[in-house]
């Protein structure tokens, strides 16, 4: 299960680059979950904003599916 704990260091809202860095993918790859509204996010100006338990809630949703609790 993944906690806020594992991400301490960023805030609690994130940038595409941010989110590609947590997961360690591309960031096209990052901006395709966000894109189509995979992981929620918010448009602020021209920027896009990643609430963190968005993150998380994603994570430990993948994480059931594959069977590895």
């Amino acid at each position: 299960m993944v906690t806020m704990a594992m991400f301490e260091n960023y805030s609690d809202v994130v940038t595409v680059e941010q989110l590609s860095e947590m997961l360690k993918i591309g960031r096209n790859t990052a901006y395709e979950l966000v894109r189509a509204n995979i992981i929620p996010s918010v448009r602020v100006g021209r920027g896009i904003r990643i609430p963190k338990t968005a993150i998380i809630t994603y994570l430990n949703q993948n994480t059931a599916k594959d069977g590895k609790e």
